[in-house]
């Protein structure tokens, strides 16, 4: 059995030979021992070639050689390590395109964003990820300045390395007049279950309007429930979006379940889509109709505030649960925290976060103007 933490040969070697990337990434959880490498793929049946960039542990990209692109792709995972199954479906895309079973045909860049966190099945080691970046990384999270811990690095590592992926594409379009198009579907899972299984983030956009045809391509993923942000976060999505201009989303897809334990047919949809998006299918979307979907705006970020600090509700109550007007959601040291309107509904409740971060959003039904 090859060794997937030696030298830099063996592991390009292995790499080529199984297509396994989440194996080597997870022998080397913070980073590669000689760094990253690089080596081509050639299509089974296309003979089109592709340049394959192992950067760094968790992080490869894949760039068509001789022919041109015009889509800058990021799908990133495990920024919560226990969030299984879109480290899976990303890892089966990863093994397809090294193989050279499925055709590349725009630059991607896959991420599995946590290595460490998902050796140890949880959603991080020291610090929860998706708030450390934007420069969340540097800044004061409730434990102190600076990057005091290995997840903050490997924050400050992952937006430096979006930052580069969407550079270079700029470069390769610089004589061009073509507009480039930027995407980043960053995938989760959530905690506990939800009324609707699978859901998306789309983030606060400064004013920006919101783009019916993203939410054309994620309904084709089986993702039809979108809350609208805003305001602005520190999560991975919010990061590609307000600094490239890239349309970005957090994709919540159904529940955190260990490795070989999700069941995958229920995201064949998901899967073939992406799987459709970096290899140029055609993706026959479906015209947007305003009753295909259930849209959402967030209506409070509650932060835990107290050491003392406690929700009303049990744990097996589902995200987009929705209460009257007044009702008491959680309990903040002395403070009562309230709904404040009828049929406010809850999302990603965790009372088991560090002080100053959020413990709960509460969400309102609303439309797409």
């Amino acid at each position: 059995m090859t060794d997937l933490s030696n030298s830099t040969t063996s592991l390009a070697t292995a790499l080529q030979q199984s297509g396994d990337f989440l194996s080597i990434t997870r022998a080397n959880e913070w980073s590669l021992p000689n760094g990253g490498f690089t080596f081509e793929v050639t299509h089974q049946d296309t003979k089109t070639v592709s340049k394959v960039t192992v950067i760094e542990t968790g992080l490869i990209t894949f760039e068509p050689k001789n022919r041109v692109t015009h889509h800058d792709i990021v799908l990133s995972s495990a920024v919560h390590g226990n969030e299984t199954a879109p480290i899976e479906i990303c890892s089966d895309i990863i093994g397809q395109l090294i193989r050279g079973e499925l055709m590349l045909a725009e630059r991607v860049l896959f991420i599995f964003g946590n290595p460490a966190s998902m050796n140890i099945a949880e959603r991080f080691v020291e610090e929860n990820m998706n708030r450390l970046f934007s420069g969340g990384h540097s800044q004061d999270q409730g434990q102190g300045a600076g990057l005091i811990n290995k997840e903050r690095h490997r924050a400050l590592l992952l937006e430096n390395t979006v930052r580069e992926f969407f550079k270079a594409g700029s470069e390769l379009s610089k004589d061009s007049s073509e507009d480039r198009q930027r995407s980043h579907y960053d995938l989760h899972t959530a905690i506990r279950g939800s009324k609707c299984d699978k859901f998306a983030v789309y983030p606060f956009l400064h004013g920006a309007p919101r783009k019916k045809s993203q939410l054309q391509f994620l309904n084709a993923c089986g993702v039809n429930t979108i809350l609208l942000s805003h305001s602005p976060t520190t999560t991975f999505s919010y990061f590609s979006s307000n600094e490239f201009g890239a349309d970005a989303f957090t994709v919540e897809l159904g529940k955190v379940r260990p490795f070989g334990e999700n069941d995958m047919s229920q995201f064949v949809q998901v899967r073939d889509t992406l799987t459709k998006l970096v290899s140029g299918q055609d993706l026959a979307l479906k015209p947007y109709q305003a009753e295909d979907f259930n849209l959402y705006e967030i209506s409070q970020v509650i932060d835990r505030q107290n050491e003392n600090f406690s929700l009303t509700f049990a744990d097996d109550v589902e995200n987009f649960t929705d209460f009257p007007k007044g009702h008491v959601l959680a309990i903040d040291g002395n403070n009562e925290v309230k709904t404040q309107q009828d049929g406010e509904a809850i999302i990603f409740p965790n009372a088991n976060v560090a002080i100053g971060q959020r413990a709960l959003l509460t969400v309102t039904p609303t439309t797409l103007a």
